[in-house]
């Protein structure tokens, strides 16, 4: 199946490891040029050789998305760089593993910034360069959260559905510009982020093996997922092919979430 990719102008958000950098993969194979940021300039470099490697031109630049003035430029220089821009990744370092009586008032502004406010961000930066040639595409990577609180994710689980509130009420907005806004919502996949509850989990008496058995023995396919799972959906969402799906939040959690909808 041919997707259409070749030569697309995509940026993706967090791209130096786990399920950015999975994303950016994909994109690339299937020929895009590419723009990527994170915080860590040596890992991020390592990815965009990586990148580079598969054949297609690399923008990068070391960015903190919490910094709004700092992800704005990068946006902008990745326009200029690229001619334009056709896809939008966005994607951010997940909260840390909590209850509510843990949380206080500056990391909920702090973590607001980084996972809701980052996605305002890019998109209003973006938004009138796609609007301009009458396409694009809007992927946001949120979690399983938005669908089921996830236990001790108390800001993931509160501040991701800002995310897809937004992406809905903006597909319908740009629809007519041919703009197509989605969630991924990835459930347990084997990133950074994971080691972190299971980080948690171990710290509380558990053993590494119980508690990796534990969660395959509660999803149907009885795996945890790679970031090339999530990936594909990425790319495909980001094709021709997925021209009249918008405004979805789509689960890649190996069928974890009971629900019907």
């Amino acid at each position: 199946m041919d997707l259409g990719l070749k030569n697309k102008r995509a940026i993706v958000l967090a791209a130096s490891k786990g399920l950015g950098k999975a994303a950016a993969e994909s994109l690339a194979k299937e020929g895009c040029q590419l723009a990527i940021c994170a915080r860590n300039e040596d890992q991020l470099n390592q990815a965009k050789q990586a990148l580079e490697a598969l054949g297609v031109p690399v923008f990068a630049r070391p960015v903190d998305v919490a910094n709004s003035e700092a992800l704005i430029q990068f946006l902008q220089q990745s326009n200029e760089q690229m001619g334009g821009v056709d896809i939008l990744v966005t994607n951010a370092g997940g909260p840390p593993v909590k209850s509510f009586e843990e949380t206080n008032e500056e990391e909920w502004h702090y973590w607001y910034e980084v996972t809701f406010m980052s996605v305002v961000h890019s998109i209003k930066t973006v938004l009138p360069y796609m609007k301009e040639q009458k396409w694009g595409r809007i992927i946001n990577i949120t979690s399983i959260s938005v669908k089921a609180p996830v236990e001790r994710l108390i800001y993931s689980n509160s501040l991701r559905l800002a995310v897809v509130g937004l992406a809905k009420t903006l597909s319908i907005e740009v629809g007519p510009f041919n703009i197509t806004v989605n969630n991924v919502a990835p459930g347990y996949h084997l990133t950074d982020g994971l080691e972190r509850i299971v980080k948690k989990r171990m710290e509380a008496g558990e053993q590494r093996e119980d508690v990796f058995a534990s969660w395959t023995q509660k999803i149907p396919l009885r795996r945890i997922g790679q970031p090339a799972d999530l990936a594909s959906l990425i790319t495909f969402l980001a094709s021709e092919q997925a021209s009249y799906l918008t405004g979805a939040t789509i689960q890649v959690d190996g069928g974890l979430y009971p629900g019907t909808l």
